[in-house]
């Protein structure tokens, strides 16, 4: 499942009234996935702060681990909210973050609360954004119901023009119900982050919105699987 992949900690003295929209459409080459994910992102900055939501879709060509399932077989839904009225104070760079997520095929809903703190370069090609939030769980449990996440975009990367580096990494306790390849209850610590590197092909036939890119999915303990996973992809985006 994508998340946070994009635009998520940008804030009001990065972009303005920026708004953005994408779709990336990905073959997961991993193991066990051998499937085509989609998301589409929006990120909108208003005078209140801003919103990011994206919606994955997985797509099954074949029977995969036994669900009967063919075409559209899970989705994963995530909005947050940035709240930032202080924009102009020294505080600027420092948001109140609410978060909603949920999914088909996941074992549980969460609402997220804490902040944000927004850190770029002169130009803001270069991001950063660290949060912390305190998260509820619904339909499992954590004795350390808290997240990090790290999010960061990096542009015209090694001096190439149309070069972009961006992503996520989310860390938290979490108490699995059972892993998927075993009958057994752990708590344990869960990682996922997704590593991105998309190149701006379209602006050599003049269509900036076309991008082809990559994704390395590295998770540990995530999705009711014990353990590091790696699951590399191969994708296209479009910037609407």
């Amino acid at each position: 499942m994508k998340k946070f992949v994009a635009f998520a900690g940008f804030s009001l003295l990065a972009v303005g009234a920026f708004a953005q929209t994408n779709l990336q459409v990905f073959y997961d080459f991993g193991d066990d996935r051998k499937h085509v994910t989609s998301t589409l992102e929006m990120f909108k900055a208003d005078d209140w702060g801003s919103t990011f939501f994206f919606v994955d879709y997985d797509y099954a060509d074949k029977d995969t681990r036994d669900l009967k399932t063919y075409g559209a077989r899970g989705s994963y839904f995530e909005i947050a909210r940035a709240l930032n009225f202080w924009q102009d104070s020294n505080l600027g760079a420092l948001s109140a973050h609410i978060e909603f997520n949920a999914g088909v095929g996941f074992g549980s809903r969460n609402w997220l609360f804490g902040a944000e703190y927004f850190l770029h370069n002169d130009d803001f090609s270069n991001t950063f954004t660290f949060e912390l939030m305190y998260k509820t769980f619904k339909g499992s449990e954590s004795h350390l119901p808290l997240q990090f996440t790290f999010v960061w975009g990096m542009q015209n990367i090694f001096g190439v023009e149309g070069l972009k580096f961006s992503g996520f990494a989310d860390i938290w306790g979490e108490d699995h119900n059972a892993w998927a390849d075993q009958d057994k209850c752990e708590s344990s610590l869960t990682f996922i982050s997704e590593p991105q590197l998309w190149y701006n092909v379209g602006q050599l036939f003049n269509c900036p919105n076309f991008n082809v890119g990559c994704e390395v999915e590295l998770s540990n303990n995530f999705a009711m699987y014990k353990g590091f996973k790696c699951n590399p992809c191969l994708g296209v985006k479009w910037d609407f």
